[in-house]
């Protein structure tokens, strides 16, 4: 499938086929396949919860609103990042630069993150947001719908899977297979409502 073909047809499912299962290879794929997504300063701030657990699943479902796709769908992800990944993996992450690249990029990391909590977090939502809509595509070229989803107790969740407390949960998603059509796209704006040339 062509990554425009993905995009174009990818849509928020919200009935799974509760039959249907996931390889743990073809799991492990989608993440990896997440895991190729860009982040700010090649730091990696996402972590993957994939909850298979189904009494878990059901204790999410319950602070979800009860919406059927937390249980229904194959997989589970919930996407969280490291707040703080910067102050131990930032050497890490650049061990393979040659040593002047990573003298460079560990004193920018430094001084972008210090001492500012607010771009620690919008570095997590920047860096899952991307990861999610890599896994989103991933999976539709693998043939399985998606759901990404934010109308659940943030907190609830967070207790439910152990949250450390230097970790953010951005938003869920759920990949399966669709068990009914949805309707037609309910509303797009048009490209000169949103595309703005040099500005506003």
């Amino acid at each position: 499938m062509r990554v425009s073909e993905a995009i174009e047809t990818r849509r928020a499912i919200k009935q799974f086929d509760p039959e249907h299962h996931l390889s743990e290879a073809d799991q492990d794929r989608l993440i990896e396949l997440a895991m190729q997504s860009p982040t700010a300063f090649n730091l990696q701030h996402w972590r993957f919860v994939v909850v298979r657990d189904p009494a878990r699943r059901q204790a999410i479902r319950d602070v979800a609103w009860d919406q059927a796709q937390v249980t229904d769908a194959s997989m589970l992800v919930i996407l969280t990042g490291r707040r703080n990944v910067w102050q131990d993996e930032a050497e890490r992450v650049w061990r393979d630069a040659p040593p002047e690249v990573q003298e460079l990029m560990t004193g920018a990391i430094d001084a972008y993150y210090r001492d500012k909590p607010q771009v620690e977090r919008d570095e997590v939502m920047r860096s899952c947001g991307i990861a999610g809509q890599s896994l989103m595509l991933s999976a539709r070229e693998m043939g399985l719908d998606s759901c990404p989803m934010d109308g659940f107790d943030f907190e609830a969740v967070g207790r439910l899977i152990n949250l450390p407390d230097d970790h953010l949960i951005s938003f869920m998603v759920a990949i399966g297979k669709k068990a009914s059509d949805v309707w037609p796209r309910p509303g797009q704006l048009s490209l000169d409502e949103v595309r703005h040339v040099d500005g506003f």
